[in-house]
Formats: C-alpha cells, sequence, structure tokens
C-alpha cells in the first residue's frame, strides 16, 4: 500500500457513518472465495464481521494476486471504500484498493467444515474467533453493561466481596479448599453473606464476581466456575424482592435487543420470542402447587421434598409464557439463612426463577432470616463452626432489619437469552476451571 493517501482508520461496526469515504481497516480473513475476476474477502475486526471485494480490473495486479493467495486468519490492513450492501445482514461491505499482509496464517485447525464440541473445546482460544462465539460473547458483555446501569440507576452500590473465605454461605460439601497460611480457607461460592453487611451499611448493594462449585455434576446446566450478579436490599420483604428480580432480567432482555442485533441474527434469536420475556409481571406458583403440577402430569419421580430435576423445571418453565418463580421450597432442601414461613415450619420464604425454554434456574432468593436464636440454632443444625460466623450472628445483634437478596447466574442467563443449546458455548476461555463434566 506504499504510496497510498493517509486515510481514517476506522472499526468496521462503524461503517455505516462512512459511507462513499475511503477508510483503512485492522483485520482478519475470517473466510474467502473467488472467481475469475473478483475475490470475496469475509472480514473481522472484533466488533463486527463484514464482506471486502476485490475487483480484478480495479486494482493493481498484485493486490488481486494477493487476495486470491490470503489464508484464513491471516491478519491484514485494508484500505477502500465503505458502500452500503443491502443482500447483508450487517448492510455493508468494503471496495478493497489496498491491502498489506501483517501477520499471515497458514494451516488453521478450526476451518469452516463441521468440527466436533469436543475438538472445538480443545481449541477454545481459536474457538472464541468464529461468529458464533463472538455473538454470544456479544451479548454476555451487553447483560454485564445493563446490569451496571441498572443496579446504578436505582442507587445500588457496587460491593467487591471475597472470594477466599472462611465461612461459607450453604457448607463445605462442594467447595474447593486451599491451605491460606496454614488456615483452612475456600473459594468462595457466593458472596451473599458478606453483602448482607453491605446491605446494612448502604442499605441496597450489589456484587459482580466469580463463584465455584466443587460438584461433579454430569449435567450440561452446571459449571464448576460462573459470575454471579448477587444483589441484596435492607428494609425489604420477599415480595418487593420479587418485583426487583423481574424488573431486572426485563431489563437484560430489553438491553439485548435494542443493542445486540447483529449477534441476535448470527445466531438466528427470535426477537419475537425475547419481547415476551419482558412482559411483567411474571408468574408465580408455590412449591406445593409445582409438585401438584408435575404429579398431575405423569411425574412419578417426584415428592413433596424433593428438589427438582432438569425436567421437571422445564415442564415447569413450559406451563408458562415467561420466566416463572416458584416460592417457599421446603425448608431441608433450602440454606440456613433464610427466613422461615410465618405459619408454616415445613418451608422457608424464597423462590427460584425458571427460565423459559428449558435453561432452568436462573435465580435463587429469598428473605434472611433476623432472628439471632433461631439463625444460631440453623448454624449448629447444619454442623457449621460457630466461630466462623459469629460476625454473620452480629448483624442480628446490633439493629437488624427484614432484608433480602437474590443471585442470577451470568453464564446460564447468556445461554437463555443467546438460545444456545449447550452452557459450554458460553465459556470459550481456555481455563480448566471452565470445562464441565460432558
Amino acid at each position: 500500500m506504499n504510496g497510498e493517501t493517509i486515510v481514517e482508520q476506522i472499526q468496521i461496526i462503524d461503517s455505516k457513518n462512512h459511507v462513499g469515504e475511503t477508510v483503512k481497516i485492522g483485520a482478519w480473513i475470517a473466510n474467502k472465495r473467488s472467481s475469475g475476476k473478483i475475490a470475496f474477502l469475509q472480514l473481522r475486526d472484533g466488533t463486527a464481521y463484514f464482506q471486502g471485494i476485490v475487483v480484478k480490473s480495479e486494482v493493481p495486479e498484485e493486490v488481486f494476486q494477493l487476495a486470491k493467495s490470503l489464508t484464513q486468519e491471516t491478519s491484514v490492513w485494508i484500505i477502500g471504500e465503505i458502500r452500503e450492501d443491502s443482500r447483508s445482514k450487517f448492510g455493508y461491505e468494503i471496495g478493497v484498493t489496498g491491502i498489506e499482509v501483517i501477520g499471515e496464517s497458514h494451516e488453521y485447525p478450526i476451518t469452516p467444515k463441521e468440527h466436533g464440541t469436543d475438538f472445538l473445546m480443545d481449541h477454545r482460544h481459536l474457538w472464541l474467533r468464529s461468529s458464533r462465539q463472538h455473538a454470544i460473547m456479544q451479548i454476555r458483555n451487553e447483560i454485564i453493561r445493563a446490569t451496571y446501569e441498572f443496579f446504578n440507576n436505582n442507587n445500588f452500590v457496587k460491593i467487591d466481596p471475597p472470594i477466599l473465605t472462611a465461612s461459607t454461605a450453604e457448607g463445605t460439601t462442594d467447595l474447593f479448599e486451599t491451605n491460606y497460611f496454614d488456615q483452612k480457607a475456600y473459594l468462595s461460592q457466593s458472596g451473599q453473606l458478606y453483602m448482607e453487611a453491605a446491605a446494612l451499611a448502604f442499605g441496597k448493594v450489589f456484587s459482580f464476581g466469580p463463584t465455584f462449585r466443587a460438584e461433579k455434576s454430569k449435567t450440561r446446566r452446571h459449571l464448576i466456575e460462573f459470575w454471579m450478579i448477587e444483589p441484596e436490599m435492607a428494609f425489604m420483604h420477599q415480595e418487593e424482592s420479587l418485583e426487583v428480580q423481574e424488573q431486572y432480567v426485563a431489563f437484560l432482555v430489553q438491553s439485548v435487543l435494542d443493542n445486540c442485533d447483529h449477534a441476535l441474527d448470527v445466531l438466528e434469536r427470535d426477537r419475537e420470542v425475547l419481547k415476551k420475556y419482558t412482559q411483567l409481571p411474571f408468574p408465580r406458583i408455590s412449591y406445593d402447587e409445582a409438585v401438584e403440577l408435575l404429579k398431575k402430569n405423569g411425574f412419578d419421580d417426584i415428592e413433596w421434598g424433593d428438589d427438582f430435576g432438569s425436567p421437571h423445571e422445564t415442564f415447569i418453565a413450559n406451563s408458562f409464557d415467561r420466566p416463572v418463580f416458584i416460592l417457599n421450597y421446603p425448608k431441608a432442601i433450602k440454606a440456613f439463612y433464610m427466613k422461615p414461613h410465618p405459619t408454616r415450619d415445613d418451608v422457608v420464604i424464597c423462590a427460584d426463577m425458571i427460565a423459559p425454554e428449558g435453561y432452568g434456574e436462573i435465580i435463587g432468593g429469598s428473605e434472611r432470616a433476623i432472628d439471632h436464636d433461631y439463625l444460631l440454632e440453623q448454624i449448629r443444625n447444619h454442623n457449621l463452626d460457630e466461630k466462623e460466623y459469629s460476625w454473620y450472628l452480629d448483624l442480628r445483634r446490633y439493629g437488624s432489619v427484614p432484608h433480602s437478596g437474590f443471585g442470577l447466574g451470568l453464564e446460564r442467563t447468556v445461554t437463555w437469552l443467546a438460545g444456545i443449546e449447550h452452557v459450554r458455548e458460553a465459556s470459550p476461555f481456555p481455563r480448566l476451571l471452565n470445562r464441565i463434566y460432558p
């Protein structure tokens, strides 16, 4: 491209603002095809994909021959004119006049042909470049952005709880244990207990960070490392918390619809289906009603007191056209800190939000118990170390108030809103802890 006039460097996503202009773009060759007189380059730069057109009669011979020889994932500088392209979903293309190779790529392992999941998982560091993975991660990024917008707009304060903890939210059975200067410590399964302390200082708080579960799950729905958003709200009962939860989820859905148009196209996600999930309020049924619903429809593997499995959650979800809350689970299968029901000894004040389309639970939450003696009894009943929870009991000694909270799993929410079939597609990074059991 020696001798070319200096032109403005842009990103592909900004093409709509430069129609008719000659620009410079740094990109990778995602794919390529050519006829005798035209080469078609599928270009990506991290913001979007579009097509570069190289016409033999309009460029020097060496430029056309270079275009024909480019290999998949070779990095290039492209110069050309942005123009509208009504045939593509993106809507724009670039008429290429100059090409400069930055970094060559040979025998790139992930070709346009079909590859098995195991192969792709072994090449996650490269799989992330594919259009489908790119779209999933754009949706993930939008959910994160919208999360901060929602909670900031509603006067929540972000607090970061510790990742290494001495005490746990739900027992140590499924936690990663580590030696912390000759003391036992665990990778956090939840920041909730710390968020309760923060809520009694700031009123409304939320955390957003990694959580770890050392459970050898054989389902496709469970990761051993995932990110969770955990709001906690003082002076708030469960019904008010449910309203916050449904407003938050509807806000996420609408944000994805508003800001991830190209990603939804790539994933072929039905927007009309997503639009239904912004309609409030979401339906609510009790745990008792859910068990009865299942039994009436032929599920003979569920009894009152059992936790729901994936087939049960899927059937319940399919009975509604929006996310559904299941309220007030049996005390025996829920965490020690949940508030007991005022008129029943066998259930606690809690709720799970089940996503439609078979994606399972995306939110778990409850009103928290505030009676000191009740919590102390629960800690003992769960064989937890009283000394490790003395600080948590302090929250009930010094100005306790009704408070509620919940946790939303980011990866499963991404899986749902992106409409992907396997949760592993939402976690393509090459880290052992992001693998799940097949």
